[in-house]
């Protein structure tokens, strides 16, 4: 019985090879012509501003706690009005495996993964960026969205007056 799979095995994998051996091969000439990736394809990470300018980043620590190789690094700081970001950031590419795990944490989408797959060095050291590389000045793939607006902490506006959040209740009044 399992001769006659084997034998069964062998002649599909052969049938395959004959009826593909004449036809004329596709190869692309790399550096003139590139291949354009599909839409949802992740390469390079970058961070991105809020509509406003600012940085997105509030570093949360979410995205290094979540990267399975331990690539991303960083340090928190906070302004006068209370708002955090990095103070700095750095991702080693050489250890990335581009999965993505980080730009899904983010709960600012500040991390953003780009189409870009021509991150070649070298040099190890050379790829390792800092926050000053990855940060762009656009908002990436979501221009409106603010998470100060949306988180309403206290920050750029009062306590409830985000748009998708509720007035404070004081716990007190719910004591019996």
């Amino acid at each position: 019985m399992s001769v006659a799979k084997d034998t069964k095995a062998i002649l599909i994998g052969m049938w395959t090879t004959w009826k593909r051996i004449f036809r004329r091969p596709v190869t692309i000439q790399y550096p003139e012509q590139k291949r354009i990736p599909s839409p949802r394809f992740r390469a390079r990470i970058v961070l991105t501003r809020d509509p406003d300018g600012g940085e997105r980043c509030v570093a949360c620590y979410l995205c290094s706690a979540a990267c399975p190789v331990d690539c991303i690094s960083m340090q928190s700081a906070e302004q006068e009005d209370g708002r955090r970001y990095a103070s700095w950031f750095r991702i080693n590419f050489s250890r990335c495996i581009y999965c993505g795990i980080c730009a899904e944490a983010c709960p600012t989408m500040a991390i953003q993964m780009t189409p870009d797959y021509e991150i070649c060095n070298r040099d190890i050291m050379n790829l390792v960026y800092e926050k000053e590389d990855l940060l762009i000045d656009g908002c990436g793939k979501s221009p409106d969205y603010n998470f100060y607006h949306h988180a309403g902490i206290g920050v750029s506006q009062s306590r409830g007056a985000g748009l998708e959040e509720k007035t404070p209740v004081d716990v007190r009044s719910l004591l019996p």
